[in-house]
């Protein structure tokens, strides 16, 4: 799977992806930069697949990634799992804004489809 390296190492990526896919749990949306938002978009989708599913395994391995953030998890697992029951993927929307006025970066909301 090809993936962005946005200008950090592995472990600075892995734990800033980590954050925000635990950013969009919690208050389901988060403003962000288009490729960061379009990055985490596979996070999140792959989350809430595993809190669909519902086993130990794929709690532990949500637990796992989310570092061991056990309010996350909880509301992954309790809560919007629940709300995409019926639904196959395509669980986040992202929605571009304006620029951002110091760098011109483009900027996007990533959030949970109702």
């Amino acid at each position: 799977m090809a993936y962005r390296k946005l200008g950090r190492d592995n472990k600075h990526r892995r734990s800033m992806l980590a954050n925000l896919t635990k950013d969009v749990i919690m208050n389901e949306q988060v403003t962000t930069t288009v490729t960061r938002a379009k990055e985490v978009r596979k996070f999140v989708d792959k989350m809430i697949t595993y809190a669909k599913d519902g086993s130990l395994v794929s709690r532990r391995k949500a637990l796992a990634f989310l570092q061991n953030d056990t309010t996350a998890v909880k509301k992954l697992f309790d809560d919007i799992a629940k709300r995409y029951e019926g639904r196959n993927g395509g669980y986040t929307r992202i929605l571009k804004l304006d620029e951002r006025r110091g760098d011109d970066a483009q900027m996007a909301i990533i959030a949970l489809v109702k």
